[in-house]
């Protein structure tokens, strides 16, 4: 009977250990809109994750602009531009391919970011088993990568 009970906390330990780590997974993908310039760039507080502070910033720039063109950003102040670019359906799956290389590291989304807006020291970190989060100040260059999204026909606006 004990190592029934035994087993039965243990799973339970376990259970919520593994919800747990989900949840801080989940917890890194925040993106909120800090302002629009007059360019028509987005300026993003965007959360990165990864094994260290150079992957996460890579992740960041590239959950900044898969948002800006897949998702919207849903969060943040007035007067941001929240639509998605891309607002067809299946767009994912039918441009898999393009999308691929586009956001494959060191790929074409870089053209498309900057990070001039961060200031030194501004940028939120934290540590768990797996690896380092940071939250980054992104700036996402929508115009420009509109206009890529036109001529490579994946937009047709």
């Amino acid at each position: 009977m004990k190592r029934v009970l035994y087993f039965a906390i243990l799973m339970f330990a376990f259970h919520l250990s593994a919800k747990a780590q989900t949840r801080a997974l989940y917890a890194h993908t925040t993106i909120k809109c800090m302002g629009v310039e007059l360019d028509g760039s987005q300026t993003l507080r965007v959360q990165g994750y990864g094994r260290n502070r150079a992957d996460a910033k890579e992740q960041a720039m590239k959950n900044a602009v898969w948002a800006v063109i897949f998702d919207g950003v849903k969060d943040g102040v007035e007067g941001c531009n929240m639509r998605p670019l891309v607002t067809e359906v299946n767009a994912k799956e039918r441009y898999e391919d393009y999308f691929n290389l586009f956001f494959a590291d060191n790929g074409a989304y870089k053209e498309y970011v900057s990070m001039r807006d961060t200031k030194r020291g501004s940028g939120g970190r934290a540590k768990d088993k797996l690896g380092y989060s940071y939250d980054l100040t992104i700036r996402v260059l929508r115009a420009e990568l509109k206009a890529r999204l036109k001529a490579d026909n994946v937009i047709d606006k």
